[in-house]
């Protein structure tokens, strides 16, 4: 489950980072709702957490921009105590829920996944474990292993490889996975790094690597095996 963070302060797109991942999920973020609406453009994101006052465009103008190409679940945030009519500006705007801060940790995990269950018709998170031919990867152990043998990975490593297999056959263009690993991170990242990792993860896995191909002119993509 790939969730954006929209929010222009960068305290609150940390914490929720942190949490969000420390339940498994995979996080990007963005500090304006333009950049908002470029990242979803890319594709590949399934929840967008949205703040309202932001500089540039408020959560309610991305809200109604983002309605007009993609269906993609969005929980609006507040600083405010708004009003009733605020929660129904925001909702009309098209999103599927409204917290207002601050909130607990629980309730902000109970709101996205109360809104999968309406919008997936299924539960929050996905099965942990992924697989590939003879790679078996566990998102919640941190785990990867080929015929039952474990392979050691870098933290970007297992991200990339994780990234791969929720996505098979989706090409990945160098710098979609700069801003999917790195995040704000990727202003300082080339794209050789990310053929440096690609090549790394492909020596690891062994015979396993030859299913990470090559998109010549395009990127990268892991094709089933």
């Amino acid at each position: 489950m790939n969730i954006l963070v929209i929010d222009d302060e960068q305290t609150m797109r940390d914490l929720l980072a942190r949490t969000l991942k420390g339940e498994g999920y995979t996080v990007s973020s963005v500090p304006t709702g333009e950049q908002g609406i470029e990242r979803l453009r890319f594709g590949g994101i399934d929840f967008v957490i949205l703040d309202i006052m932001m500089a540039g465009q408020d959560g309610f103008s991305v809200c109604r921009k983002v309605r007009e190409f993609s269906d993609v679940p969005i929980l609006m945030l507040t600083a405010i105590a708004g009003s009733e009519a605020d929660k129904v500006k925001g909702l009309r705007a098209g999103a599927d829920d409204y917290l207002i801060k601050p909130f607990s940790r629980g309730e902000l995990l109970a709101r996205i996944e109360a809104i999968l269950r309406r919008t997936k018709g299924g539960f929050a998170k996905p099965d942990p474990v992924l697989t590939n031919g003879r790679i078996m990867l566990n998102e919640t152990m941190r785990r990867v292993t080929i015929d039952g043998i474990q392979v050691t990975l870098t933290r970007k490593e297992f991200d990339l490889l994780a990234l791969f297999l929720t996505h098979p056959g989706q090409v990945f263009s160098r710098e979609q996975l700069m801003e999917r690993l790195w995040g704000e991170q990727a202003l300082n990242v080339t794209t050789r790094t990310v053929d440096t990792h690609i090549k790394t993860l492909r020596i690891k896995l062994g015979d396993g690597g030859s299913a990470i191909e090559t998109v010549w002119g395009l990127g990268y993509k892991l094709v089933s095996s």
